[in-house]
């Protein structure tokens, strides 16, 4: 091993060179305590590193990994292949390797990579990699940071450096979900702030929320952004899984839940308020997002707070 270890470069799979930070939690660990363990074996880390400079860094994996792969390049510059298709990826870019899917990846002979990695795997990860957002990352893209992520990454590895004890696997992967949200999620944390701009559906929702008592038309909705109808609703729907309107109808029956929650406001001022000429109508709509007539929802609200 030490022989290895001074040796620069891949072997087998696994990267030796100066500045390495590497943990593999055990198969046995991840089977007693992780797998085990309700809250933990959704979503867990199974590795996670730091290869500084990695020169020689070169992997290949015919059947993929039971897991994810995230990595995170800081600086240098690398690629990755899966089939046939080959990405390029440089400084401040991250992606994620799907489970059981073949791939390559390794560093610039010129100007090594240096990148933060984690395995992760667990029970939802299937469903983790439905979700449209998370395909999004299945190719390079550009990330900001304020300093948080590496910080988080820091924090889980030393956790993780001082045992496998049940604090410490807890600690670790509920950051994991942070750290992972971070990523995935990266425009919601700066890109409105940074630039004052959203991309077409979060702007809608944001026009929904300020207009959340008046009546829009999808033509209306479509039409501030110079789309036509269909193609804005083919957006929205990729995005947030509803169509334009019933998303704005479920958010007025948010709103109306709150209304009857910390008002005595009666049920149909409640609904001409949100915007709607019939309360029977609106009663409709409540019951069908909420799953009970308002009435009822107010009546079990006022229950539980005596209770």
């Amino acid at each position: 091993m030490k022989e290895k270890e001074n040796k620069e470069g891949s072997h087998k799979n696994i990267w030796y060179g100066a500045g390495r930070q590497r943990i593999e939690i055990p198969r046995t660990i991840l089977k007693s305590r992780v797998n085990s363990n309700s809250m933990l074996r959704h979503l867990h880390i199974c590795s996670i590193g730091y290869y500084p400079k990695a020169k020689d860094h070169f992997t290949y994996r015919k059947k993929g990994l039971p897991e994810n792969f995230l990595f995170y390049c800081v600086d240098g510059q690398g690629w990755f292949q899966i089939g046939k298709q080959r990405y390029e990826v440089g400084p401040n870019e991250f992606f994620i390797l799907p489970q059981n899917v073949e791939h390559s990846y390794g560093s610039n002979p010129d100007h090594p990579w240096s990148i933060y990695w984690v395995h992760f795997g667990g029970e939802s990860l299937p469903e983790f990699n439905e979700v449209q957002e998370v395909q999004k990352h299945f190719k390079p893209v550009s990330v900001k940071s304020d300093g948080e992520i590496i910080a988080i990454f820091s924090r889980i590895y030393k956790t993780l450096e001082l045992g496998y004890s049940i604090d410490n696997l807890l600690f670790a992967n509920m950051s994991l979900s942070h750290f992972l949200t971070l990523f995935i999620y990266n425009a919601r944390y700066f890109s409105a702030s940074a630039t004052g701009k959203l991309d077409c559906v979060d702007s809608a929702i944001h026009y929904m929320q300020e207009r959340i008592n008046d009546n829009i038309s999808l033509q209306e909705l479509s039409s501030q952004y110079n789309y036509s109808v269909s193609r804005f609703s083919n957006l929205f729907r990729q995005k947030t899984g509803y169509a334009p309107i019933d998303y704005f109808l479920q958010m007025k029956m948010q709103k109306a839940c709150q209304q009857l929650n910390f008002s005595n406001r009666p049920i149909k001022d409640i609904a001409f308020g949100l915007g709607f000429d019939d309360p029977y109508y609106f009663s409709k709509r409540f019951r069908k997002n909420i799953g009970m007539s308002p009435k009822k929802y107010r009546a079990l609200w006022m229950n539980e707070q005596q209770e």
